[in-house]
């Protein structure tokens, strides 16, 4: 069965970066997209960014662009998500998802807390 799991989460002051990761374990697996999403208490889950499963092509939300970036080198390489000029309001849990279409999700991971505080 495969699983996403995340990684590199954490504490961070204002204005720093962070680089989560997120893999696949579980056996041979490929989907379309692979996106991370983040959610706090009492909140929507939300958008952060995407990319397809080759890396060819990239969205963010409005509040991630220009400071974070999602990459990945190659499909038998992890999902990358670069954080820079970390807001407090950027604190969440980071989740890493997968499918089989553009904003149609199958898999999700555990998450990994981000929190950005002085």
């Amino acid at each position: 069965q495969v699983q996403l799991v995340e990684s590199g989460g954490g504490l961070v002051q204002p204005g720093g970066s962070l680089r989560l990761s997120c893999g696949a374990s579980g056996g041979t697996f490929s989907a379309y997209v692979m996106g991370w999403f983040r959610q706090v208490p009492g909140k929507e889950r939300e958008f952060v960014a995407a990319i397809t499963w080759t890396g060819g092509r990239a969205d963010y939300a409005d509040s991630a662009k220009g400071r974070f970036t999602i990459s990945r080198e190659n499909s038998m390489r992890p999902v990358y998500l670069q954080m820079t000029s970390l807001k407090p309001e950027d604190t969440a849990v980071y989740y890493c998802a997968a499918g089989y279409a553009w904003d149609r999700y199958t898999y999700w991971g555990q998450g990994t807390q981000v929190t950005v505080s002085s």
